[in-house]
């Protein structure tokens, strides 16, 4: 006897949430898939907002909910799409932040060498075909956008993809902040498809240009906040500076997978080339580090452990935005600051006193546009209709500097 494989999960945004095919089920229940409820959607957000503790697992089920209910959208407008293109573009959404490291961005470029979390999603899904005999060959030809019907690719990712939808909603409602809550359920309303490609209908203007306001308040109220800047800026230090201490062969304690990473030098060809590195990855989540990060606050290297201390007990680097860029001479006069007071000198000084710049564009006229279809038959861009608000101040690039230093 078969088990009936038709499951439904309460979700505190969306209510009941469908899964009702054995490929999806199996797909949730695979190990790649369950280990993102071990990481955090938001990072180290939470630090400010307490709320914020969702896990990457609750946004793609969420994003995975939209896309249910954008294809039935679509489907009820005559939309041609078959069983098989409907269960790929669901397995796609489900897939699309399955390459995400511990702490979500912490891992990129740090003590992975230059290999973002894309390109991981790509192999972990290309190894998930390969186990399930080649059952995500359309997902992912629908998810590097390689089929022909376009606008399936548009819904896993483009400026108005449910990935996008359900974050705004979803961190919003995690974080307290309203600014960020968008008329999710109108936008899918109003979406169509023209010439192959996803559109809005015309109704649906001020819902959109509502969803791209949302998206610029999130940014700067919460994903760019200067004391979350400054969290995950002294995470991102912290193991740069066990990397550096690990290659120079200082005992550190990690966790196998964590060890796997630290002690070795890991590029975009070793993922390529050897299945291990694959497997390590996916042994990783928040738990690893901040394991290490506990044990890591006792540890003989000063910087190490004056870093891993402050985070571990919310004493948080001073974060200061500015307009302009830092000067030189600001940061020198903080590093002899930093060096009178702890005894840290020459280069040491670059993990407790930097600067950087945090850049948004809230709509971006140059990459894939949000097309608006008219009653006419005329499609535009929804930066380029008259008094749009999109088209004078969302769609220029906003660009902040900030420094980061202890508190003396």
């Amino acid at each position: 006897m078969t088990e009936r494989k038709r499951k439904i999960i309460n979700d505190p945004v969306y209510g009941f949430i469908t899964i009702d095919h054995p490929l999806i089920f199996n797909l949730i229940s695979h190990p790649y898939y369950q280990r993102l409820r071990r990481i955090h959607q938001m990072a180290l957000a939470h630090l400010v907002y307490p709320g914020a503790m969702h896990t990457r697992f609750h946004h793609s089920m969420g994003a995975y909910h939209l896309m249910c209910s954008a294809l039935q959208e679509l489907q009820g407008k005559g939309v041609q799409i078959t069983r098989e293109e409907e269960l790929a573009a669901k397995m796609a959404i489900l897939l699309h932040d399955v390459g995400h490291g511990p702490y979500s961005h912490a891992l990129e470029h740090d003590i992975i060498d230059g290999v973002s979390h894309e390109a991981i999603g790509r192999w972990l899904m290309e190894d998930l075909n390969h186990q399930m005999k080649g059952a995500l060959s359309l997902t992912l030809d629908i998810f590097n956008d390689r089929y022909h019907k376009k606008f399936l690719h548009q819904l896993v990712s483009s400026q108005l993809d449910v990935d996008r939808m359900d974050y705004l909603n979803r961190d919003s409602f995690y974080t307290g902040v309203s600014e960020g809550v968008i008329g999710y359920d109108r936008i899918i309303k109003m979406l169509t498809v023209h010439n192959g490609e996803l559109m809005v209908e015309e109704k649906g203007i001020y819902s959109i240009e509502k969803f791209i306001v949302a998206r610029r308040l999130m940014y700067w109220q919460v994903y760019l906040h200067k004391t979350v800047l400054s969290a995950e800026n002294m995470l991102v230090k912290i193991l740069c500076r066990a990397k550096e201490l690990a290659l120079k062969g200082v005992e550190l304690y990690a966790s196998p997978a964590l060890r796997f990473f630290l002690y070795h030098t890991i590029t975009a060809d070793n993922f390529e080339r050897e299945p291990t590195c694959l497997q390590q990855f996916c042994l990783l989540d928040d738990y690893d580090i901040m394991s290490a990060i506990k044990v890591w606050s006792q540890h003989a290297d000063k910087v190490l452990s004056l870093l891993c201390n402050w985070l571990i007990n919310r004493n948080l680097l001073k974060c200061i935005l500015s307009n302009e860029a830092i000067s030189e001479d600001a940061i020198a006069l903080l590093k002899q600051q930093v060096q009178e007071k702890w005894g840290i000198e020459g280069g040491e000084l670059d993990y407790l006193v930097f600067a950087g710049t945090a850049s948004l564009r809230a709509y971006n006229i140059i990459d894939e546009k949000i097309n608006i279809l008219f009653k006419d038959g005329t499609v535009k861009d929804i930066s380029s209709i008259d008094n749009a608000l999109v088209s004078h101040t969302l769609a220029i690039p906003v660009k902040k500097f900030y420094i980061c230093h202890p508190k003396m």
